[in-house]
């Protein structure tokens, strides 16, 4: 049970590794087939995991993980509570900036079994980004995705002159601008 490090492999050129970790697989599935159909010049590979630890025997295998983003579904204590395991078995330098939360099912708030507060304040614990959406619906998931790309473009370094540090404290900024 060894703890997910940012560093400890060499990146691989111009292409880059998403772990989308969560416990509902047919969101991940669709989100994951969205996100490849996307115009990129460079090449992507995301792994689905619905919790972590990841298992240690393919470790020697497995790429160095550019992003991960954790999903959270709004309607569902257990997603919660399962994200909130997950996050023990991350290198804390993941947190600068290569992680996020994606918060799914925000669209219909009286099916809300989670307190929105309360998926806040892990965003603010754990000092990473929260993005809300609805992959349920299709053009919500394509600019979602788009939105994805463009984050794990930045944090496998390749976007020039932008650390995946500087862009997380930006976004970190911005939505403090709007309390």
């Amino acid at each position: 049970m060894a703890l997910l490090r940012p560093l400890d492999k060499l990146p691989m050129l111009n292409s880059a590794v998403l772990l989308l970790v969560g416990s509902d697989e047919a969101l991940q599935q669709k989100l994951a087939e969205v996100i490849l159909q996307e115009k990129k010049d460079f090449s992507i590979s995301i792994h689905l995991a619905t919790s972590l630890p990841l298992p240690s025997e393919r470790d020697h295998l497995r790429p160095r993980i550019d992003l991960i983003v954790f999903m959270i579904d709004i309607k569902s204590k257990y997603s919660l509570k399962n994200v909130e395991a997950s996050l023990a078995h991350v290198d804390a330098s993941f947190f600068l900036g290569k992680v996020c939360f994606l918060v799914t099912g925000v669209g219909r708030v009286n099916a809300c079994s989670i307190d929105t507060s309360a998926v806040c304040k892990l965003g603010e614990t754990y000092c990473s980004p929260m993005i809300f959406c609805e992959l349920e619906l299709e053009g919500i998931r394509v600019a979602t995705a788009q939105r994805l790309l463009r984050i794990l473009q930045i944090c496998a370094g390749q976007i020039p002159g932008v650390s995946a540090l500087s862009f997380a404290s930006l976004m970190r900024s911005c939505s403090c601008d709007d309390d």
